[in-house]
């Protein structure tokens, strides 16, 4: 059981869980698990820590093959300079390790913000708090549980 299962049990909401098995070797967690799982790479969303001009962290949500907007999250959020955190302040303020980390049940609540091409689907799919582990929710769900907010955030094609 995870910090992401056991908050999402506590909130009493509607969510599945679906495992696979994990290859190590893998370059790209978010990649792996929506082809094992036999999903759209659009549905399945990574979990990603920034930091901001100000010390303090927030989370980007979008789909695993998009890359973040650095000038669209920064202006989401207020900042005028938006960075990826560093790997081991973001597994420390989350308690999950990199390739595993949910926007649900982590240590410290932060600023999250979930792109809008969440609300295409009834279902999104979110790291479980693991690798080999993802959860499927709504996005209305997940925004509501994380306290976020939904923009536009990422790159285009």
């Amino acid at each position: 059981m995870t910090p992401a299962i056991v908050t999402l049990q506590k909130a009493k909401v509607t969510f599945h869980v679906h495992t696979y098995a994990h290859n190590p070797s893998e370059p790209s967690y978010g990649v792996e698990a929506a082809e094992k799982l036999g999903l759209s790479h659009a549905q399945v969303f990574k979990t990603l820590l920034v930091s901001l001009d100000n010390d303090r962290l927030a989370v980007g949500i979008i789909p695993v093959t998009s890359m973040l907007n650095m000038k669209k999250v920064a202006k989401v959020l207020g900042a005028k300079k938006v960075m990826m955190a560093d790997k081991s302040l973001a597994e420390r303020t989350t308690g999950y390790v990199l390739g595993g980390i949910s926007p649900l049940g982590q240590k410290k609540s932060l600023v999250t913000v979930i792109d809008s091409s969440a609300g295409n689907f009834p279902s999104i799919f979110v790291s479980g708090g693991r690798r080999g582990l993802e959860i499927e929710l709504a996005p209305d769900i997940l925004l509501q549980l994380v306290k976020g907010r939904f923009a536009d955030i990422c790159q285009q094609s």
